[in-house]
């Protein structure tokens, strides 16, 4: 099965795929903080905004993944619970 599939009606995201791409943007972020860095006195403003949004997108990111597995984790408890003994 591929990772990710789609037709008009639905679209199916693996976990892997989406954890692959979250750790992607931390990388990412990270390369641009280390060169605005090293060259801070040369950075125009408009980097350090760009820097500071970037860091929101990827709290935002990682805070909807944090929640989606507390989701799937109340799914797995409430079906544990409600699991009639045989």
């Amino acid at each position: 099965m591929s990772e990710f599939i789609s037709d008009k009606n639905k679209a199916i995201l693996s976990f892997s795929t989406l954890i692959k791409q979250y750790k992607k943007m931390q990388s990412e972020l990270v390369i641009q903080i280390k060169a605005l860095a090293s060259n801070s006195s040369q950075a125009a403003p408009g980097q350090f905004l760009l820097v500071q949004f970037q860091m929101s997108q990827v709290t935002q990111v990682g805070e909807s993944i944090s929640n989606l597995i507390s989701q799937v984790n109340s799914v797995i408890n409430s079906a544990v619970r409600n699991q009639k003994p045989q």
